[in-house]
């Protein structure tokens, strides 16, 4: 749970200081936090399989 916490704040500063970063360092940044939430997700999903939580 705070890794999620800690990726939206990241998304929020990233948001607010999008008017001052070039747009390939905004969509840079927004794809590298996109895939790590997604391996957090496939990580926590595989992780609930295996204690039987499916």
């Amino acid at each position: 749970m705070v890794f999620i916490i800690f990726a939206l704040l990241l998304l929020g500063l990233f948001l607010g200081s999008v008017a001052h970063i070039p747009i390939p360092v905004s969509l840079i940044a927004g794809g590298l936090i996109a895939i790590w939430l997604t391996i957090f997700t496939v990580r926590e999903r595989r992780a609930g399989r295996s204690e039987g939580d499916a």
